[in-house]
Formats: structure tokens, sequence, C-alpha cells
């Protein structure tokens, strides 16, 4: 299944007529959506285990590394 077509932590982004990573990747250039991607990336990794309610962090550091695979055809 693609990155797109699910997501951690609810169902917020799925229930939106576009998702706002699409978005982003339609405005950014392809280093900076890369870039967007890999701070995200680091941003749950580290966050995981330190914020309150944020027990599904690992989940979105690897939900943002598989949409980050997908684009780099991996």
């Amino acid at each position: 299944m693609s990155a797109d077509k699910e997501q951690r932590g609810g169902s917020h982004y799925l229930d939106m007529p576009i998702q706002p990573w699409e978005v982003m990747e339609a405005i950014l250039t392809r280093e900076e959506f890369i870039g967007f991607l890999k701070g995200n990336v680091v941003k749950y990794s580290l966050r995981a285990g330190r914020k309150q309610g944020a027990d599904d962090d690992v989940d979105k550091a690897r939900h943002y590394a598989r949409r980050l695979a997908e684009l780099q055809g991996k």
C-alpha cells in the first residue's frame, strides 16, 4: 500500500480532498520536498516517547520514511 493511502494517528488527512504533502510536493522543488520528508522523519524519531499522547511517533517517522523511499524509487 502506498504511503498516500494510509495515515498514522487518525484519518484527518485522508478525509481531505488533497493531502497536505501532495500540495507541498506540487509547490516545492523536488529537493525541498525531500528535505521536508527527511525533516519529519528526524522530528518524529527524536520526539518518540517524549511527548505525552504521541505514542505513534515511531509509526509517523516510518510513514514519512516510506513516502521518501517511494519518491526516490526504492
